[in-house]
């Protein structure tokens, strides 16, 4: 299920291999039997709870390796393989072979007057390229997906996790060989070699999508250089609002959690804003909160004039996903003036509100144009576990296809199908 290239090897023409391989694959994984694909997924799980203790082991040298190149607090948190993280890939897995099969489902089927009956059939995309850095669960999550949904995948992770990726691969090919199901469904590239990127993002006879999960600045190359349509985000500047009408202890535990439950995520609070009537009041116990947590505050000067810690916010801190304990707070006149600032520092990934107005709440609802918007509940649900899709492909801030988390039904389409009786067009 892997394809190891050596540097001697020509990467161009084993990647165009490797996508040969995949396209063959996804045709056997198109007419895949709901059944096998449970097995699979099933099997997988069952191998990477059995190599708990070699995920942990190869997942160690990773972590070693990245501390001697100098990895981040953030980098590293995305990289370590926790017990929970190593049950989490389990049960998404299995969460995902709970869940119904979308392959071949036929909707809004409909007679038309000419007796024909029209309907649209959901289909898998068919090959989907993963590229991705740091979070080893990817393979186990993306790998989950892409079975369920009918389609075959080329993995591509990054090479500070390319120990773990290779154990859960491993894990993966046991599962596929379990359930009969064609080994080349899942390929892992194991080369460093950028050039393997490349190729992979310019394959269009071969690729049909590409699920770029990783830095801004691996996204930025990929909008650069991909001929091949993606499913992305490339900013998580997450805003919770605190309205006027908030319940102010609920307040505190949403905006805290928002922030501190884990700073390197997309979904992570950047900038809270604060209606002026209750920032007195909430403020500063959100400043006593954040401290005891390290996190440092950047405020504008009606936040300062309340929290005497916080640091000067500039007008980059508004647009910036820090990944990290630093918050920038804002105290706004009303409703319309943090939209406003959503509108126009937000990257459309998350937003929340805090309120106890029903017509806030939906006006919030309505008018923030972000992938995933909430009310009284923290900016870090917005995770396909946690909505209820098993694991997630990525999350998308795009508007065509699959928007926010992407689940099963984010990769497959719908294609037209036609039942009729012999009817002709006159």
């Amino acid at each position: 299920m892997s394809a190891v290239l050596q540097p001697k090897d020509d990467v161009a023409a084993a990647m165009r291999a490797m996508g040969r391989a995949a396209r063959a694959a996804s045709r056997a994984m198109a007419r895949a039997s709901t059944a096998a694909k449970n097995a699979a997924l099933n099997e997988i799980a069952a191998s990477i709870r059995r190599e708990r203790v070699r995920l942990k082991a190869e997942n160690a040298r990773d972590l070693d390796g990245g501390r001697a190149k100098g990895l981040d607090g953030a980098m590293l948190d995305r990289l370590t393989l926790t017990d929970k993280a190593i049950d989490a890939m389990a049960q998404g897995l299995t969460q995902i072979a709970e869940l119904p099969d979308p392959v071949g489902e036929i909707t809004d089927l409909k007679f038309r007057p000419t007796g024909i009956q029209v309907g649209r059939m959901r289909v898998p995309l068919g090959v989907i390229g993963i590229i991705y850095e740091s979070r080893p669960n990817v393979t186990a999550d993306a790998a989950g997906l892409c079975l369920k949904s009918g389609n075959a995948a080329i993995l591509r992770g990054g090479s500070e996790a390319i120990h773990s990726n290779r154990a859960i691969a491993a894990c993966v090919a046991a599962g596929l060989a379990a359930a009969g199901l064609p080994a080349d469904a899942v390929q892992v590239v194991e080369t460093t070699d950028r050039a393997a990127v490349g190729e992979l993002i310019t394959m269009t006879e071969y690729v049909d999508i590409i699920v770029p999960r990783g830095g801004k600045g691996l996204i930025e190359r990929l909008m650069r250089e991909s001929k091949i349509p993606m499913i992305k985000h490339l900013d998580g500047i997450c805003h919770v609002y605190i309205d006027e009408h908030a319940d102010l202890e609920m307040a505190v535990a949403v905006a805290d959690n928002a922030k501190t439950q884990r700073y390197g995520t997309c979904n992570t609070m950047e900038t809270l804003l604060v209606h002026a009537a209750i920032a007195p009041r909430v403020l500063p116990r959100l400043a006593r909160v954040y401290a005891d947590k390290g996190v440092e505050l950047r405020g504008d000067a009606a936040t300062r004039a309340l929290i005497a810690a916080a640091l000067p916010a500039t007008e980059e801190d508004w647009r910036t996903e820090y990944l990290a304990p630093i918050l920038a707070v804002r105290v706004v006149a009303n409703l319309d003036e943090a939209m406003e600032h959503i509108e126009r520092y937000g990257s459309k990934h998350t937003d929340a509100i805090v309120t106890s107005h029903h017509g806030n709440a939906m006006r919030f609802l309505r008018e923030v144009d972000s992938a995933s918007v909430m009310v009284n509940a923290s900016t870090r649900f917005a995770d396909g576990f946690e909505f209820g899709l098993g694991a997630e492909i990525g999350i998308s801030n795009d508007k065509l296809h699959a928007r926010g988390p992407v689940g099963l039904e984010g990769l497959t389409s719908v294609k037209w199908v036609v039942l009729g009786n012999g009817e002709g067009r006159s």
